[in-house]
């Protein structure tokens, strides 16, 4: 299996992103660097290399970077893909420049209103896809709809989740409660050959209430970033309280094993990326700040999506719902 990772996308890259790609490296996984050949090549340790001369900066206008920058290496791996070079890309790089190379170079499947990207979530009994964590910061209700469908797959074939629950992100369960968009998708959603569950709130991500919620761009985002900051808030102050005095450190002691689990099931390096789905082919988008570890369970995440064939299904199942409402 072929991923080109984008060497140069990233806070930390090129050198965590080459060091995770490494980590994954096995009889049956080839990651492929794409960037500068004078910097990467360095680091690659066998890898190949593919010289991609420029670089899309973390803070550009995807707009801008569609136009004058198809020569990078973020908009180079979308490309492998389309061309049959690679199986999977995946990217740390500029979000919103990945949706428009994904578009610009592989674009839509049959039917697909707008690419989203799925993020699971840490739950207690398995994660949590949320849906959408933010490609679209504006959205219909029939893209919701949609993205109900897109997330439901991405739960049963990549998380292995039997007939997952989805459920709409709102400001209380009741199908009347959310703005115009929250509540026609929900009328939309509950029509749906899908086992739609109604409304969750904002703290019900990470308790497991469904196994898909789906929400547009903006709200995801938001959403995301404000567990993250949340968790990060809450493992920081929790280690600085088992280290201020001399019983709290005992104590530490004897929860270090189970402080240590926690941390690993809420921290995004765990999962490393997000499948952008609604393409003609397979992209992760990974955390603009990913270290090794997450760079490499990104990668991984993105040879599972290949295995499962999550395009193929997500394109399957788009046309048996059209199939499905105009019938």
């Amino acid at each position: 299996m072929r991923v080109a990772v984008d060497a140069m996308g990233g806070d930390r890259a090129p050198e965590e992103i080459v060091a995770g790609a490494l980590a994954t490296r096995s009889g049956t996984l080839e990651p492929v660097l794409y960037g500068r050949e004078e910097i990467v090549g360095p680091l690659a340790g066998g890898l190949r290399v593919v010289h991609a001369d420029e670089v899309v900066a973390m803070d550009e206008k995807p707009a801008d970077a569609a136009r004058t920058k198809r020569a990078s290496s973020l908009f180079a791996v979308c490309r492998a893909v389309a061309e049959g070079d690679a199986d999977v890309a995946v990217s740390a790089g500029n979000t919103g420049a990945l949706l428009a190379a994904g578009l610009v170079e592989i674009g839509r499947l049959p039917g697909v209103h707008r690419p989203a990207i799925a993020i699971p979530l840490p739950a207690p009994d398995g994660p949590t896809v949320l849906i959408d964590g933010g490609a679209n910061a504006d959205a219909r209700p029939e893209h919701l709809l949609q993205f109900g469908h897109m997330g439901s797959i991405f739960a049963e074939d990549v998380l292995g989740v039997a007939e997952p629950r989805v459920a709409l992100l709102s400001i209380g369960e009741e199908p009347d409660k959310g703005n115009r968009l929250v509540r026609e998708a929900h009328e939309l959603l509950a029509g749906a050959a899908l086992r739609f569950t109604g409304n969750v709130e904002g703290r019900d991500l990470l308790a497991g209430a469904a196994d898909v919620v789906v929400c547009d761009g903006f709200t995801g985002n938001v959403a995301l970033k404000t567990l993250e900051g949340g968790i990060t808030a809450v493992m920081g102050g929790l280690r600085e309280s088992l280290g201020s005095s001399l019983r709290s450190k005992i104590g530490g002691l004897l929860i270090r094993p189970a402080a240590r689990k926690l941390r690993t099931r809420l921290h995004p390096d765990t999962y490393g990326g997000a499948y952008l789905l609604g393409l003609k082919g397979l992209v992760v988008s990974a955390h603009g700040s990913s270290s090794r570890v997450a760079a490499a369970n990104a990668i991984r995440l993105a040879a599972r999506g290949v295995e499962g064939g999550v395009v193929e299904r997500v394109a399957a199942r788009l046309a048996e719902s059209r199939g499905h409402s105009s019938g």
